[in-house]
């Protein structure tokens, strides 16, 4: 920016000069005379790009740009629900009523099923009641990823429904 650019010429470009090289100290000159900076877009380029523009301002509006598409983005949630590999049918389906309302809110849900101690042998057990909570929400979500076994933790993804 300004008196910081160390080169001899420098390419003019923008809405207020001619575009062509310039002399630095020359396109110093026309930004002063124009009350503004100049500033350098592209410094890799032979010779370097520079630009005469309010950098203040110029600055303001990149990271205006900058909010804009981060409220763009959308934040994924992920909900978990975690079984044990004899979970009772009362407890499975308020688990699945839970899984149903954060499938419907647009969150990713985790689902896992917790072997303690020696309840390992019962991973078959564990694998069926993922298997049977993704057929129950299918109509709210697709599986994302099948049940995997990761140490003592079955897991299973199920991403939402697009709504039409």
């Amino acid at each position: 920016m300004n008196n910081f650019i160390r080169v001899p010429e420098v390419r003019l470009v923008g809405d207020n000069v001619e575009t062509g090289v310039y002399k630095t100290s020359e396109a110093l000159r026309l930004a002063d005379e124009l009350e503004l900076d100049l500033v350098e877009i592209s410094p890799n380029a032979e010779p370097p790009v520079c630009k005469i523009i309010d950098y203040n301002k110029f600055v303001y509006e990149q990271k205006k740009r900058e909010k804009a598409l981060k409220a763009k983005s959308t934040q994924v949630v992920i909900k978990e629900i975690r079984f044990g590999p004899q979970t009772d049918e009362h407890d499975y389906e308020f688990k699945k009523k839970n899984a149903e309302k954060f499938l419907k809110e647009g969150a990713k849900l985790k689902a896992f099923v917790f072997f303690k101690g020696r309840s390992i042998i019962y991973k078959d057990q564990g694998q069926i009641l993922l298997l049977r909570l993704a057929t129950d929400l299918e109509e709210y979500g697709k599986v994302e990823a099948m049940p995997v076994l990761e140490g003592k933790r079955m897991i299973m993804f199920i991403a939402p429904k697009k709504k039409k």
